[in-house]
């Protein structure tokens, strides 16, 4: 599974398509909303019960990108690539035979936990090898390739929401949309698998393309991925990511249903298709965000644009809550922005962690910051659901239904904003210092295998 090395004269710029194939395929995590309605419907579910395939993916997405980091690190982008296809389409499998025999434990399994180990390893496969692709702007490189996540639902929601119109939104119509997923999925990934490169060992590419060698890759600040969890820059980051993911990720996990609940009594409620076009929409802000915000933190530093993440999606938040469902295009553009920030947030954080704590064991740290996905994966979307089930229990309707949960999103957004004031720069204690010898031969090491 090691990946083809590439010959002399490879453009680097091939190598963003192929990371773009694998997280424009598991994307589709955000399109998740879409199959909501039909499985509460066909299989008698609350909001709260609909959420768990979508949580448990998340949760394992964390889980495994923690506990697979060093592996990915070890065996390279291909192997990892060829993992996150095969356990993200047997997900995708098992949760359709899960619709058709009416086995809800069998979509939460498939979808969530299978499913859910392939979107962690398929999520970290490229971005080691991105950034050494692309030292000089690792935060737009990075935003390149997790783009592709963010922008999965704008592919995977209507056309997901086509097909239980066109096949039915029944049990046998949701498995069959769960089962044409899968095999598109599987040859899809199949093409970041086979176009996939690392550079050649001892070297990588400089701004202008010109080689830079291992000796100075291992420069500067180098923290091994164990010191890393000693530190407290580690943990204020954690914060920083669990907060700002929590905030954006509620929003993102209803939001077919929450755009219908907001404006149902009014004089223009949001239809299915609609609905539908909204989650596109908040996809597209996602996609957005990871490319544009996170070029731009190569401008004005990744301090300064988490500032911004945070402070203004508080803003966000404040005017939704303040305006209710009396301007629809207000909501619509509050939402789009929190959602660019929730996509900001993910793309920034590689380059993040590099000026942090250097590109030594880079792809293991991430792997174990995105723990605080998981954890942000079950708390957003609990809140939402939580309290619109609720709030629906109480006879209440439209944005009351969701009026607790922003102001909870806004104080956790200021937590956010508390944490990264904290993030100072790793005392030297915990450098990891190789020898010249043992730093050139690593490098190469880990070239070889695509880390």
């Amino acid at each position: 599974m090691t990946p083809p090395i590439a010959p002399a004269g490879w453009s680097r710029w091939l190598v963003p398509p192929a990371a773009l194939a694998v997280h424009l395929s598991i994307g589709q995590a955000y399109a998740w909303s879409v199959f909501k309605p039909p499985l509460e419907s066909a299989l008698d579910l609350s909001g709260t019960a609909s959420a768990l395939p979508f949580q448990l993916g998340i949760v394992m997405l964390g889980l495994s990108a923690a506990f697979g980091g060093t592996l990915v690190e070890r065996n390279g982008p291909r192997w990892a690539m060829t993992v996150a296809l095969s356990c993200f389409s047997s997900g995708f499998l098992l949760a359709a035979l899960g619709a058709a025999t009416e086995q809800y434990w069998l979509i939460v399994f498939g979808y969530g936990f299978v499913g859910g180990i392939g979107l962690g390893i398929g999520y970290i496969s490229p971005v080691s090898t991105l950034i050494k692709w692309f030292p000089d702007r690792p935060g737009m490189a990075t935003g390149i390739a997790i783009m592709g996540f963010g922008g999965g639902a704008l592919i995977a929601s209507p056309w997901s929401a086509q097909m239980l119109k066109s096949f039915g939104s029944d049990s046998g119509g949701i498995a069959l949309a769960f089962l044409v997923h899968g095999l598109v999925y599987a040859v899809f990934m199949s093409l970041g698998v086979l176009l996939i490169r690392v550079p050649r060992p001892g070297e990588r590419p400089g701004r202008a393309g010109a080689p830079v060698v291992a000796a100075e890759a291992v420069s500067g600040v180098q923290v091994s991925a164990g010191s890393a969890l000693r530190t407290p820059q580690f943990w204020c980051l954690w914060v920083v990511l669990c907060m700002n993911v929590t905030a954006g990720i509620g929003v993102l996990e209803r939001a077919a249903p929450m755009i219908t609940d907001f404006f149902s009594d009014t004089s223009a409620p949001v239809s299915v298709s609609a609905a539908a076009g909204f989650v596109a929409l908040l996809s597209a802000a996602n996609m957005a965000g990871r490319i544009g915000w996170s070029s731009l933190s190569d401008v004005i530093g990744r301090k300064n644009i988490y500032r911004f993440y945070l402070l203004v999606g508080i803003v966000m938040y404040v005017l939704i809550f303040l305006t209710g469902d009396s301007a629809k295009p207000l909501f619509v553009i509050c939402a789009m922005v929190i959602l660019s920030f929730y996509g900001g947030g993910f793309a920034t954080l590689p380059a993040y962690l590099k000026d942090l704590f250097g590109t030594y064991q880079v792809g293991a740290i991430h792997g174990r910051l995105l723990t605080a996905w998981s954890v942000a994966g079950v708390l957003g979307p609990l809140i939402v659901n939580r309290v619109a089930d609720s709030q629906a229990d109480a006879g209440k309707s439209g944005p009351s239904l969701y009026g607790v949960s922003f102001v909870i999103m806004i104080c956790l957004l200021a937590v956010g904003f508390v944490a990264n004031e904290l993030i100072r720069p790793v005392d030297p204690r915990h450098h990891h210092i190789p020898a010249p010898r043992e730093a050139a031969d690593d490098h190469a090491v880990t070239e070889q295998h695509g880390t």
